[in-house]
């Protein structure tokens, strides 16, 4: 008689040299189960043994090489410390302790809990078994539920990974701290969509810097992270950057529980209702400020569409028809661009139609800019309001720390690649490991250098602004509008046709002052 040996362990135990050791406890039941097959004289097949995995997962590796083999007929007898360990449901239980089994002609015997499939006697007793293993999940899965619910009302965090930007604080669970390298990149990505850039041009200047996504800045900084979906790779994507800009742990706020399980039985999980979510305000440090935060979220349910070369309009979701009250839409014609009512698409009588060139409005707008800025401001108060030594002193300051970032990852470079040689010169790398690994360290030195040069000199560039007295008339006078002007300054923009003179265009602005 051939058997087949199963073994399972759940937990990680706490006597392994490391992780990729065997647990003594599945040494103990490898022990137990060699020494009754041979009492009973059976040839061992093979051992199938799965650590950290628990009785309810039916995706371990080891338990469905060992279903594929039973289906096979490679054997006659499976062999485990007790029911439990092949599996903790009452389906599987059912399915093929007592349907497919004995079909395959092969017979289940549990040592600790007398479970054997070729005594029909205690075939309830094994049911019950089942029962009782399945209440056993029910109850944990319930207890280990209200211990994280509790700790998420309670702001604590409690996910694998910290988000990016963070990093766990090691000498408090739960609590977060900022990872100022990151944290840098995160304030960059909101700084560039409040300015006006698309997602996918955000992801593309990231990429085209050679900064590494969140994945992979995790991977690189030593933690074993591995994509939800499966994917790889370190490139900014339009979904990377569009998560960050509404994940309100930037602004100190703790929101978890957005997902839940279907039930123990499954890993699938499922979208929560909003008001389900555990949200608790000020649980740990800011990244993002609260008036740079507002503008983004501003800016995202407008849902403007970037152009072509991923950057948004200065009118863009600002200006309506007086007719019908739709958003006019941006179109380009001989290089120019110009706003339009789109009813007019719909139906040739939809309204009386709004149609104005963008040059036309921006020079209408600095006109009406100037005019109030030559008879309503008062210049000596702008001047102590728009001093813009603080924030330029404040960009410095920042930029000084993604330098030192910057150093220390190249540190940590240099000493990666002096650990790769002394490991390839004892031998413990074999020669296509070793230069693929020193490929991938040399391209990352590559960008951080890169990456080094330009931070220079943005310091460089910010250090000569000081330097310089700030230009009122260039304030209050601007030669163009920027996106920021016009979120600052405009609340909307009306546009549409004299009634009385039907070719002359009317523009109503309505100031946020």
């Amino acid at each position: 008689m051939k058997a087949a040996l199963y073994c399972r362990l759940s937990e990680e135990d706490r006597d392994k040299a490391c992780r990729s050791d065997e647990s003594v406890s599945i040494q103990n039941q490898k022990a137990m189960l060699l020494q009754y097959a041979e009492s009973q004289g059976w040839t061992v097949y093979d051992i199938y043994s799965d650590d950290d995995y628990a009785g309810a997962d039916r995706n371990r590796p080891a338990f469905r090489r060992l279903i594929a083999d039973a289906e096979q007929r490679r054997f006659d007898i499976i062999l485990c410390k007790s029911q439990s360990r092949f599996t903790r449901e009452l389906e599987l239980v059912e399915t093929y302790l007592h349907g497919l089994f004995p079909r395959w002609g092969i017979r289940f015997v549990g040592l600790a809990d007398n479970a054997d499939t070729s005594n029909k006697g205690n075939k309830k007793a094994r049911q019950i078994n089942g029962l009782v293993n399945e209440w056993y999940l029910e109850d944990m899965s319930e207890s280990i539920k209200s211990v994280l619910d509790s700790r998420r009302k309670n702001g604590f965090h409690i996910g694998s990974f910290a988000l990016y930007g963070y990093r766990k604080d090691p000498e408090h669970r739960g609590c977060l701290l900022i990872d100022e390298e990151a944290a840098q990149v995160v304030k960059e990505v909101f700084s560039l969509f409040a300015k006006g850039y698309g997602k996918t041009a955000i992801a593309r200047i990231l990429n085209q810097r050679g900064v590494p996504n969140p994945t992979a800045y995790k991977r690189l900084h030593g933690l074993r992270y591995v994509q939800p979906n499966g994917t790889s790779g370190a490139l900014w994507k339009y979904s990377s950057i569009a998560h960050m800009l509404t994940n309100e742990l930037y602004i100190g706020n703790m929101v978890q529980g957005k997902y839940g399980s279907l039930s123990y039985k499954t890993k699938e999980n499922r979208p929560r209702p909003k008001e389900a979510w555990f949200r608790v305000e000020h649980t740990h440090p800011a990244i993002i400020r609260p008036e740079l935060w507002e503008a983004v979220q501003k800016r995202l349910a407008q849902r403007a569409k970037p152009f072509q070369g991923g950057t948004v309009g200065i009118f863009a979701g600002k200006c309506r028809c007086m007719s019908c009250g739709y958003t006019l839409r941006s179109s380009k014609s001989r290089g120019k661009r110009y706003l339009q009512c789109p009813s007019r698409y719909v139906a040739l009588n939809a309204c009386a139609g709004a149609f104005l060139s963008q040059d036309t409005l921006e020079a209408l707008v600095l006109a009406e800019l100037h005019r109030l800025a030559d008879t309503c401001l008062d210049l000596d108060a702008l001047a102590r309001l728009t001093d813009p030594r603080p924030a330029l002193e404040r960009q410095t300051a920042a930029l000084c720390q993604r330098m030192a970032a910057c150093a220390k990852a190249l540190e940590r470079c240099a000493q990666a690649e002096r650990t790769l040689y002394l490991d390839r010169a004892k031998g413990l790398l074999a020669p296509a490991d070793h230069e693929s690994l020193r490929q991938t360290l040399e391209q990352e030195k590559k960008n951080l250098e890169k990456q080094a040069e330009e931070l220079e000199a943005q310091k460089a560039a910010l250090d000569q602004r000081l330097l310089q007295p700030p230009d009122l008339h260039a304030l209050t006078h601007p030669d163009r509008l920027t996106r920021e002007m016009t979120d600052l300054f405009l609340a909307s923009v009306a546009v549409g046709r004299d009634p009385h003179r039907p070719r002359q265009t009317l523009v109503e602005l309505h100031w946020r002052f």
